[in-house]
């Protein structure tokens, strides 16, 4: 693979990485408390982020949420783009197209997803009954990508008939909330194609919160190495021991293979070769290495990283939710043990 960005990637993931500087500080983050800091989402679709994705391919939107990861910004632009925006553009009918992707793009309209699959929804007759205990993001979105029992892919309405929401408070504050399906009205993505569709989005979804959570560790990792180099012990500072030292490299090989092996994953799914083990790969490395790195950012702080309102905490809490998000680390190993066994039978 070539681990080389194209112009158009790089600029955008220049330019993303310029407005989280910017608009996602300390400050925003703890005044927007566990909702969406709505003036930066804005400020996202207006310079054309968001709709970009489609563009600059899943290894480009990877990029673009690593630089949301490094400062933890409130918005919903992974669930957008992976549950809304891509799986339109790529299944999606004509006038669905036409209906739903200039709104997502332009922020009016949000998506999320309510993957991984679990059994929990059932279809009849064009109806969807089922609940789902946490959405990311669901407080915001307009409409919501679910897989039923035979894995096809259903849009629903937020607002429409059949369908209550309510908040629910996750380990980081992604908006997330319960969505209660009592025969809600929903309409088919595209055209049933027996779970073809579902397994495309989420090795998509998989790989895109993996490059998020890079982003997570990159800025946990960063905090850690700011601190210890100025935060003096005996005269000299505390990245000079040995101890300190050792943890962080540890923590920054880490991040690298996640890193790594989501641009790999990415790229593949952008080149459309066979990707399914690789965006696992990436999971379960974004899953088990990630909760290490933040774990080891938070303590190289010492006290200070037990402190709730200290900004490293925030990654603290980003890193386990999306270990949670993606799946344990056994169960993630466990279904791609079973897709090598698949593949080798």
């Amino acid at each position: 693979m070539d681990f080389h960005p194209t112009e158009e990637q790089s600029e955008a993931a220049g330019l993303a990485a310029r407005i989280f500087r910017d608009l996602s500080t300390h400050e925003r983050l703890t005044a927007a408390g566990t909702g969406t800091d709505a003036e930066l989402w804005k400020a996202l679709t207006a310079a054309g982020l968001t709709a970009a994705a489609l563009d600059i391919g899943l290894l480009g939107l990877v990029l673009l949420l690593e630089e949301q990861g490094r400062t933890t910004a409130q918005v919903p632009l992974a669930a957008t783009c992976v549950y809304g925006i891509r799986p339109l553009a790529a299944h999606g009918t004509a006038e669905q197209q036409a209906r739903l992707l200039p709104a997502l793009g332009e922020g009016t309209a949000v998506a999320t997803g309510a993957f991984p699959a679990r059994g929990r929804v059932r279809a009849e007759d064009g109806r969807l009954t089922g609940v789902l205990p946490a959405v990311p993001w669901l407080r915001d979105a307009t409409h919501v990508l679910v897989p039923d029992t035979d894995r096809t892919l259903w849009l629903v309405r937020t607002d429409a008939r059949g369908v209550r929401t309510e908040p629910v408070e996750t380990t980081a504050p992604w908006a997330a909330g319960r969505l209660d399906l009592s025969g809600a009205e929903a309409e088919p993505l595209g055209r049933p194609d027996g779970g073809n569709a579902y397994a495309s989005v989420l090795a998509a979804a998989r790989t895109a919160f993996a490059g998020l959570q890079a982003g997570v560790c990159a800025g946990s990792l960063a905090r850690a190495v700011d601190h210890t180099s100025t935060r003096e012990q005996f005269g000299r500072p505390l990245s000079t021991n040995q101890g300190v030292m050792l943890r962080a490299a540890d923590a920054y090989m880490d991040t690298e293979a996640v890193r790594v092996t989501a641009y790999e994953a990415a790229w593949r799914i952008d080149q459309g070769l066979p990707a399914e083990e690789h965006a696992l790969t990436a999971a379960w490395w974004a899953s088990e290495a990630g909760t290490r790195v933040v774990h080891a950012g938070q303590h190289l702080h010492g006290g200070m990283g037990a402190d709730l309102d200290h900004p490293v905490h925030r990654h603290f809490l980003w890193g386990r939710q999306l270990d949670a998000y993606l799946g344990c680390g056994a169960e993630l190993l466990a279904e791609l043990g079973a897709v090598l066994a698949k593949e080798q039978a």
